[in-house]
């Protein structure tokens, strides 16, 4: 299948735009051209609550905002940690897929700001990340949900770190996972893989701009053995919680994604994997662009339910 029309629209609108790469403009420039992103995600549809607070990291206070889809008690919940490459992006961006998912989940999502590179490159945003997690788990009672029923999810750099939240749970005998919600996720920092050699430009995220974010992020060549910094390179897979694993037909990191859903088959956890015809990187806070956002969402929903359904204990 060719990219989707929509698609090949959005592409053809932000190449005329003239904005410039990641790698060609200061940091604070790149952040601030994000801030259009908001109204290509489009207009976010009721949902009962969204509180904004702070909650203590390990080294500042991070911002959280909480999407709670219902007053009833017990909900299960998904901790999200947003993708941008570990450098860019803010909570708004996503404000309408997730008001859709908790709507469809049922879930409490409780979503995290953590800080960024390269001011604050890895391990401060993993960490911020899995404290993030303790501190849901830990305060279940007053957020009203089900310990049980927690979930850890991201999209693409977001990804990366929920997949090293999930690892770390397992490897430090911390919560329990219900499952990882990995959206397109950058799982390792091997820019030679098919897609990556693919798509390597012309299709939104280029090669480059993931090198560049690596950079921002690792600071080195140090960490790319480390499986809280690249998942895939983690020397045991097993005994994790149950995946969702999403990945897009035209995106670079698609590689990525399938290695990752493999490693984790074979190690025995139960995985489901969907790759989306004709969608590029990003393409699930995309709702104004493509009807395929809402479609993902909602069997990435389907798939939650379903999970969390059967957790002991459970409804």
């Amino acid at each position: 299948m060719t990219l989707a029309p929509e698609i090949t629209k959005f592409l053809e609108t932000r190449a005329a735009s003239g904005l410039p790469e990641v790698w060609e403009a200061p940091v604070d420039v790149i952040r601030a051209n994000t801030y259009g992103r908001v109204d290509i995600a489009g207009t976010p549809e009721e949902i009962f609550q969204v509180t904004n607070r702070f909650i203590p990291g390990p080294t500042a206070d991070l911002p959280i905002r909480v999407y709670r889809p219902s007053n009833q008690k017990n909900l299960p919940a998904l901790v999200y940690f947003h993708g941008g490459g570990w450098v860019v992006n803010f909570l708004d961006i996503f404000d309408t897929s997730l008001h859709s998912l908790a709507n469809q989940t049922g879930c409490v999502i409780i979503a995290v700001n953590y800080q960024k590179a390269p001011e604050h490159p890895y391990p401060t945003p993993f960490n911020d990340c899995y404290a993030t997690l303790l501190w849901v788990y830990n305060n279940a009672s007053k957020l009203e949900i089900d310990q049980r029923k927690i979930g850890v999810g991201g999209d693409s750099a977001g990804a990366n770190l929920a997949a090293a939240v999930a690892l770390k749970a397992r490897d430090s005998a911390g919560p329990v996972l219900a499952y990882q919600l990995l959206l397109y996720p950058c799982n390792e920092r091997n820019f030679e893989t098919d897609s990556y050699r693919t798509f390597a430009t012309g299709y939104g995220l280029a090669r480059q701009s993931m090198q560049w974010f690596w950079e921002q992020y690792l600071q080195g060549s140090d960490h790319d053995n480390d499986p809280y910094a690249c998942p895939s390179r983690a020397k045991d897979f097993s005994n994790l919680a149950p995946a969702i694993i999403i990945t897009a037909q035209f995106d670079p990191l698609k590689d990525d994604g399938v290695k990752y859903e493999r490693l984790l088959r074979e190690a025995g956890v139960q995985t489901y994997y969907h790759d989306y015809a004709g969608m590029i990187h990003g393409f699930l806070v995309l709702g104004a662009v493509t009807p395929t956002a809402a479609i993902a969402i909602a069997d990435c929903a389907t798939l939650i339910k379903e999970i969390t359904r059967t957790r002991d204990g459970g409804a």
